[in-house]
């Protein structure tokens, strides 16, 4: 009798252990939609999904934080009442996405900035509603050309190993990646965590060239990533433990600054204007 009340018992912790986990798993809307240029990232082609919506879901399955609902119809799914269902939303996005006036006010303002949930903005994401002041505002910058293609070698330098999601980089690496420069960029806002090393990248440009950062949004957290271009890079490693860092830091399961550190970018710039007098 004993025996099977234990069994009884130890069968129930098992459920209970298993609903209690299921339901700490946060809820992520990835959101692929193109209205610009389509990268070959987020290109379904004729499959059912695009490299880096199958990366995010696999990921989610093998860390158990998350579960991934991908989207290319943000219009249908970008909306306040769908919204409710979860936690964070991911974008790798391009151009005038068509989402209501209203729903994207709401996600901005309320679900974000109120509610305190997370936005993790993949490559592309800069390259999205870049004349829309609340949106750059909220990502930290704009999308303004990138002299360093999809087949350019890169050194960057990370100046907070500590961070969480920069812990898989080390203090630097190389990565073969298309890297953006910025319009928008407001120091002032954002903890830049990773930049181009411009005396060892070519062309090396007279600016700082951020690469990583992460900001708090109101209540609300953001993380944002240059590197995902191609697709290789959604199955790097050190890119993939990054943004599960990024999911625990939006959900509070670790520590990592996000004060602002302009000092930092200013000295990121002094750097390359050095930099870039010396390659001449």
């Amino acid at each position: 009798m004993l025996r099977n009340i234990l069994a009884v018992l130890f069968l129930a912790c098992l459920v209970f252990s298993s609903s209690l986990s299921a339901a700490e798993k946060s809820r992520v809307l990835m959101v692929t939609q193109s209205a610009g240029f389509k990268h070959g990232s987020v290109n379904r082609k004729e499959k059912d999904l695009a490299p880096a919506e199958v990366a995010m879901i696999q990921l989610g399955q093998k860390t158990g934080l998350f579960s991934v609902d991908c989207t290319q119809d943000c219009a249908a799914d970008m909306t306040k009442d769908n919204l409710q269902k979860y936690d964070i939303v991911m974008f790798y996005t391009t151009g005038m996405l068509p989402v209501a006036e209203a729903d994207m006010e709401y996600f901005l303002k309320d679900w974000l900035q109120q509610k305190g949930h997370g936005f993790i903005g993949f490559h592309s994401a800069t390259d999205t509603y870049k004349e829309y002041q609340p949106y750059w505002d909220m990502i930290g910058g704009s999308f303004n050309g990138h002299p360093w293609g999809s087949g350019t070698t890169v050194t960057i330098n990370v100046h907070e190993s500590g961070h969480p999601t920069m812990k898989p980089f080390g203090k630097e690496f190389q990565i073969k990646d298309e890297i953006y420069r910025y319009k928008n960029w407001q120091p002032e806002k954002v903890r830049v965590l990773m930049s181009l090393d411009m005396t060892r990248c070519k062309p090396s440009e007279p600016y700082h060239v951020p690469v990583a950062w992460v900001k708090s949004y109101g209540e609300g957290r953001v993380y944002v990533n240059n590197l995902g271009h191609n697709p290789s890079t959604w199955a790097d490693k050190r890119f993939l433990e990054s943004v599960t860092a990024g999911v625990k830091w939006i959900r509070g399961d670790v520590d990592g600054q996000s004060a602002p550190n302009p000092k930092l970018s200013a000295a990121q710039e002094a750097a390359a204007k050095a930099a870039a007098e010396a390659s001449n």
